[in-house]
């Protein structure tokens, strides 16, 4: 055997310097796993930050200033919120707004957990047609609807003081009181919404297990039973999401009693129907040398949404235990 010769290295040492691929990709998926997911939700945040948080911050900032769009933003602290409490303009658009959320949420409300319900049988037939028809208010422009049912409200030709005069009620001047204004707009945004509503509440009553019902069928509970005990209970989570989204569209109602009113800002010749965001609109866009003031009415608005939320969630709640 001869001095010169050199045993070759194992074949499993690893040469200085190196890394076996095996290690490095291993590496490489846990560095995937561990930050990918913030990367696929950073987009959001990045447009959630200069659409949504930026504005936030800068209109709780101007509430805090007498800002006039002009150049003279002079600092004034709360006083904006203290003249807010004092406006009775601000009192009566805040009562026209629960007015109109009472008699459209809670109607809407019902009849979308009926349809659902009867949309989600196993007797109903063509159901994907009746699905689909449901939803067709939701996707026509909120414009057409206004301009439709202000021509149904009207109070000399309008089909629905035509329907009744037959029973004797002389014409209404719908958009003239205040709760005649209020069931015109609440009708509007019953029409519009209740199919959207429904829609939620179906996908929430077909995840619940068809045995329930089967076995409750044995035990000789009929239908209406099954939907109190059965269907009610099940679909609370989803009733509760319905709720809260209802809730803040009701506080932000803005574009039905605008257009209902013709394009006044004020909601009426004696504001009978404006609300919050039209008042909002009123303070903050339109009279420039108020924006200040328009900004606390939105801050305004957005404490009331955050407060109505939290007691829908936690009455449910408290009616689910």
């Amino acid at each position: 055997m001869s001095l010169s010769a050199t045993t070759a290295p194992p074949s499993n040492v690893t040469p200085p310097g190196s890394e076996p691929p095996r290690r490095r990709g291993h590496l490489l998926n846990r560095l995937d796993l561990k930050y990918s997911p913030y990367l696929y939700i950073a987009p959001f945040f990045l447009i959630f930050g200069i659409f949504g948080l930026y504005p936030m911050l800068r209109t709780a900032w101007m509430s805090l200033h007498d800002w006039d769009m002009i150049g003279d933003n002079s600092f004034i602290g709360l006083d904006n919120y203290v003249a807010l409490v004092k406006d009775d303009y601000f009192w009566n658009a805040l009562f026209n707004t629960f007015g109109i959320f009472a008699l459209s949420t809670i109607p809407q409300l019902l009849l979308a957990l009926f349809l659902a319900n009867l949309l989600n049988s196993t007797l109903l037939r063509a159901k994907t047609f009746f699905r689909l028809a449901i939803f067709i208010p939701n996707v026509v422009s909120v414009a057409a609807v206004a301009i439709v049912f202000g021509m149904l409200f009207q109070r000399e030709f309008g089909l629905i003081n035509w329907l009744l005069s037959f029973v004797g009620v002389d014409n209404i001047d719908w958009d003239g009181q205040r709760w005649s204004s209020w069931t015109a707009i609440a009708t509007m945004v019953n029409w519009r919404w209740v199919g959207y509503n429904t829609l939620i509440l179906l996908a929430g009553m077909q995840a619940i297990p068809k045995d329930l019902y089967e076995a409750a069928s044995i035990d000789g509970a009929g239908p209406w039973r099954q939907f109190w005990q059965i269907t009610v209970p099940m679909v609370r989570p989803t009733l509760i999401f319905v709720v809260i989204l209802s809730t803040i569209g009701g506080m932000q109602l803005f574009t039905e009693p605008l257009l209902f009113a013709n394009g006044s800002i004020l909601g009426g010749n004696q504001r009978e129907f404006q609300t919050l965001a039209m008042y909002m609109y009123e303070k903050g866009i339109e009279n420039l040398n108020t924006a200040g003031y328009g900004a606390a009415v939105a801050w305004a608005i957005f404490l009331i949404i955050a407060l109505m939320s939290l007691l829908n969630f936690l009455l449910v709640r408290r009616s689910a235990k």
